[in-house]
């Protein structure tokens, strides 16, 4: 077979499919992609582009906000997908998790003002309920969790919420706001996560990828210390 008939060969294979998180997550984890040998054009990081196709890499990225990552690759919409731990655990999705990236690392913390005193059956404000829930269950506490979507951090200062469940990266917010992290729950990285069918029927490429990005991990400075 000569080159052009491979390349037409190459062509019309089916590409994997890749859920993406928007926002910062993508910025780093192109970068580790490029590193793998990935060929992703840098033009890509400011696209609004929902679906971006990339034949010569073999690859197809739907680009999707963090927390619905884990419903596309369980659905079959999306082959791989790359995900914060703090999702997974949240979300409880039906999916393999293949690869700790070790990019995006933050914690999930309780937190709440220096002079917090304990209460009986205290609220506790989150934007991850589950992971709140079950981690005050096994500390054999009863709580009332409440759900927030954003500014969780206003749930104390303006007395809804005697704590808070949420992830720290820095802690400069919370300085800024008088908050004080009490406990870290579990530390977090991005995880490269595959759909169970597709993890099957497309073995060899999505092995191949892991294999790379192993490769690019393991290159980084520090990595294994």
């Amino acid at each position: 077979m000569n080159p052009n008939e491979l390349q037409a060969a190459g062509s019309g294979r089916e590409l994997l499919k890749v859920a993406m998180p928007k926002g910062r997550i993508y910025k780093v984890a192109s970068n580790l992609f490029r590193e793998a040998g990935v060929p992703i054009p840098s033009d890509f990081d400011d696209t609004r582009k929902l679906i971006i196709e990339l034949p010569e890499a073999g690859m197809s990225f739907i680009m999707a906000k963090p927390v619905d990552v884990p419903t596309y690759v369980e659905y079959g919409v999306a082959d791989i997908g790359i995900v914060g731990k703090d999702v997974l655990m949240e979300e409880n999705k039906d999916v393999y998790e293949l690869l700790d990236l070790g990019i995006a690392k933050c914690r999930m913390s309780v937190i709440g003002l220096p002079d917090w005193k304990p209460v009986i059956h205290p609220r506790v404000a989150t934007k991850y309920p589950s992971v709140a829930s079950q981690y005050f269950r096994e500390q054999g506490q009863q709580v009332e969790v409440i759900k927030l979507n954003g500014s969780i951090e206003l749930a104390p200062l303006i007395g809804l919420a005697d704590r808070i469940v949420d992830m720290v990266e820095t802690g400069q917010t919370l300085r800024e706001n008088g908050l004080v992290e009490m406990e870290t729950i579990f530390g977090i990285t991005s995880r490269l996560i595959a759909n169970r069918v597709s993890y099957r029927m497309k073995n060899e490429a999505i092995q191949s990828l892991c294999d790379k990005l192993q490769h690019a991990i393991a290159a980084k400075p520090g990595a294994g210390v």
